[in-house]
């Protein structure tokens, strides 16, 4: 896995290896409005992820993932976790492993 300094970086060089669709997390899928793809969690894997905090505030924290659905389409999806996490179903908890 490689390591980042900034979101920002981690985006940048994600989107060099690849990852150039951006998803966004909704209560039981993700989506990706650019290309009008739905996944739910049975149809994507992570295949990479990354955690960053706030400089000036813990609870000011996000996460990355790389993902890859199963007929090869990469993008990535930002998120934050903790008290600003979206609100999702089981199963998109435990694909995304936030519990």
């Amino acid at each position: 896995m490689y390591s980042y300094e900034t979101l920002s970086e981690a985006l940048n060089d994600l989107a060099k290896r690849g990852y150039a669709h951006n998803f966004n997390i909704e209560c039981d899928c993700i989506k990706c409005s650019s290309i009008e793809l739905k996944l739910n969690p049975d149809e994507f894997e992570i295949t990479e992820f990354y955690r960053f905090e706030g400089d000036s505030n813990p609870d000011d924290q996000e996460i990355v993932y790389a993902i890859e659905s199963k007929n090869g389409i990469k993008g990535t999806l930002v998120n934050a976790y903790g008290i600003y996490s979206d609100e999702i179903s089981g199963e998109m908890v435990k694909k995304l492993k936030i519990a």
